[in-house]
Order: structure tokens, then sequence, then C-alpha cells
């Protein structure tokens, strides 16, 4: 699944990374380059970075349905018990 991020997205994205690269690399770099570093990186690793959000999502989503009896459920005929 390719990882697809929205234009104003990608716009931020870019300029984020020009800052990073201004500020912490001491180096100006256009749109192009940002544009194409931005690509490697949602390419490369994005993936690694959704696979364990997703697994994260699992395991937490596991948690609750464990926990649902739990936090779910209700006594049943306790009206004559009062």
């Amino acid at each position: 699944m390719a990882i697809r991020l929205s234009n104003e997205a990608k716009k931020r994205s870019i300029a984020s990374i020009k800052q990073y690269f201004a500020e912490n690399m001491e180096e100006e770099v256009g749109d192009l380059k940002a544009t194409l570093l931005l690509e490697f990186c949602l390419k490369e690793i994005g993936p690694s970075i959704y696979n364990q959000a997703v697994a994260d999502a699992q395991a937490w989503m596991q948690d609750k349905l464990t926990d649902l009896d739990g936090s779910c459920h209700e006594p049943e005929f306790e009206y004559w018990k009062k």
C-alpha cells in the first residue's frame, strides 16, 4: 500500500525539509531536492512506520476487546437482590 499525502501535507513536509536543511545542515535545498527526499522517505521508511502504527492499533484494540466483558458487563437479574 503506497503512502500518499494530501497536497497540503506534502507542501508542509517539503517546507519542513527545507527548513531542517537550512538550520541543521547549513545548506539550502530547493523544492526539487526536498520533494525527492520526501518521496524517498515515504517509499523507503514510510512502510515501516505505517506497519508499526497498524501493529500498535491492533494491540490497543485487542486490549480493549479483552477488557470488554469487564468494562461493559452488566449483572443480570439483580432486581430481587435489593
